[in-house]
């Protein structure tokens, strides 16, 4: 997990500026690798401060990248996000994302779906962590690391659930126990 200092310390470290934005709304959101490369403008409500999540892209076996819907319906969800990071994402759409409604918000350099290995290599992500003297962070950690701020600032745990998009399971009254 990262302190709030050291998740804006990493997006300020990407390597390729297109990726600070990701990384900031992926932890404040809880937002999955498939779900934020799927967002586009129009997901995004800079007045409100939320973004819409409604479908996530998959990476097939055979290589072939699929919109697709998200894994449940719960999944489906409106997330609010801090107004600190609303300047980073205005400065972002305006740099990098094509003014239709439906234009993808965080795309390849060569303007194709992002794979998480070019994410990887352009963003400089080991080299980030390394820098930052953290290891084993993984991207999707920017999700549990969102999720636990939402915690610690109080958030219910039905409220954590709908950020998540989380299914809620019946008999379920706690939050599962992370391995180790």
């Amino acid at each position: 997990m990262l302190t709030v200092s050291q998740v804006f310390e990493l997006a300020d470290r990407m390597a390729d500026r297109r990726f600070r934005a990701m990384v900031l709304l992926t932890t404040f959101a809880s937002l999955r690798w498939g779900e934020v490369t799927a967002l586009r403008r129009s997901s995004i409500d800079l007045q409100t401060r939320t973004v819409r999540v409604r479908e996530q892209l998959l990476e097939l076996d055979n290589g072939e990248m699929r919109l697709g819907p998200l894994k449940s319906k719960a999944g489906r969800r409106t997330v609010s996000i801090p107004s600190v990071i609303v300047p980073v994402l205005v400065e972002h759409l305006a740099a990098y994302v094509d003014e239709a409604e439906d234009a993808f918000v965080f795309l390849g350099k060569r303007g194709a779906f992002l794979r998480g290995s070019n994410f990887r290599r352009e963003s400089k992500w080991a080299d980030a962590l390394k820098e930052m003297g953290v290891q084993g962070l993984h991207f999707h950690d920017l999700r549990h690391t969102g999720n636990t701020l939402a915690v610690q600032s109080g958030a219910s745990l039905a409220d954590l659930k709908a950020r998540m998009g989380a299914r809620q399971r019946p008999g379920r009254t706690h939050l599962p126990a992370r391995d180790p």
